[in-house]
């Protein structure tokens, strides 16, 4: 956003933050636009070891990520926001209904949050170039910028051990933005770790995705196993995802911070009830333009049918529900191999040895696909797959 005629005098922090408040924020806070040394190491240190895995363009951008002046070298201030998106319930509820899809609570909205907050942070920019000057940019998880390492400077809260920022005011359920100024603004304290010797988060995690407190290896965490990860998932993992389709909550849903967590106001980020417990059989033989209709507006369109379809069928084969045997048998006749592949683990789960090993022997000499070849032999996929 261009600069509006030269600069004023900074503006005072109280009335950036009473307007912020205003427009819905629930939380503000102000930090020099730089990275500090071992928020560097800790981004470098991580790149080194892979642990991006597919999502590959954390690791093009390395030195633009690791500091707000970087990204942009006119900047000397970040305006941290965050706004709430607390759930009514207690989300982990939902896993002891197998024949119902998990969706983690930041993708149930009614609307994606990116655009929700995008459009109240433009307003505040909008107002802070008409009212003081500068200049601005605005950020909302769509540019290399460390949004929690930023929020803990600006003291909205600290960085847990499951790595996600807790407040003490409103928990783990926070959407982050950022305003960039060139205006020198006064910046808060940063928050102190109140962790402890709490260690909820990491006991919870399905497939051990936590090496050590504060240290998550993304390659073993079920949101990124069902939203980025391009192939089929690991067989180590597959069991531990039960019937989660889209994201993991379970180690924000466990945080002791959590019981001063505000319920979502914003009626945007209210969920969407299609979304709440999906029943499984509704959504595995679901096409591709039947996707798009009922994903648009939310981030789960994003990942992309095949994805989500694979997502469903591994919660079907842990459904132990044998009423979803002709769901996952349909599923076989998908053009795209990712969905065949976990057809038929699902059904290998499903279906007695004998009446899947005749499905095999009817199935897999007409099969081309590598990857699902490998399903029907009790092979590992290659993880080359990326249909």
């Amino acid at each position: 956003m261009a600069a509006a005629g030269p600069a004023s005098p900074a503006p005072a922090g109280p009335a950036i933050r009473e307007y912020a408040l205003a427009l819905g924020f629930d939380a503000v806070g102000f930090a020099p636009a730089a990275s500090r040394l071992e928020v560097r190491r800790n981004l470098r240190e991580f790149l080194a070891e892979g642990r991006y895995g597919d999502m590959g363009w954390l690791a093009a951008h390395e030195a633009r990520r690791s500091s707000p002046d970087a990204l942009w070298p006119e900047a000397r201030t970040v305006i941290a926001l965050a706004v709430s998106y607390g759930p009514a319930g207690d989300p982990l509820d939902l896993l002891s209904k197998k024949e119902r899809g998990a969706v983690s609570v930041y993708a149930r909205t009614a609307r994606d949050y990116h655009d929700v907050i995008k459009r109240k942070l433009k307003r505040l920019a909008r107002w802070l170039v008409e009212s003081h000057g500068g200049a601005v940019k605005v950020f909302v998880d769509t540019a290399p910028v460390m949004e929690k390492p930023a929020a803990e400077t600006a003291g909205l809260g600290w960085q847990g051990k499951h790595t996600n920022l807790v407040s003490r005011r409103y928990g783990s359920w926070l959407f982050l933005g950022e305003v960039f100024t060139t205006l020198a603004l006064q910046p808060d304290e940063p928050h102190e770790d109140r962790c402890g010797s709490c260690r909820a988060c990491l006991d919870v995690c399905p497939t051990d995705a936590f090496t050590a407190p504060y240290r998550l290896d993304p390659r073993r965490c079920i949101s990124y196993l069902t939203i980025e990860h391009k192939g089929p998932i690991p067989h180590e993992f597959r069991r531990a995802m039960g019937n989660r389709i889209y994201g993991c909550d379970d180690c924000l849903a466990v945080c002791p911070w959590n019981k001063f967590a505000a319920r979502a106001s914003e009626p945007e980020l209210l969920p969407r009830i299609e979304l709440t417990a999906p029943k499984l059989a509704d959504l595995a033989g679901i096409d591709d333009a039947g996707f798009r209709e009922v994903f648009a507006g939310s981030p789960i369109k994003r990942t992309g049918r095949n994805r989500f379809l694979r997502n469903v069928l591994i919660a079907v084969g842990n459904s132990a529900d044998e009423r979803l045997v002709p769901t996952a048998r349909r599923a076989l006749d998908d053009p795209a191999p990712l969905v065949r592949g976990a057809a038929v683990w699902a059904l290998g789960e499903l279906l007695p040895e004998p009446e899947f090993d005749e499905l095999r022997r009817k199935r897999l000499p007409a099969e081309t696909d590598s990857s699902v070849r490998c399903e029907w032999t009790y092979e590992e996929p290659s993880a080359s797959s990326r249909r």
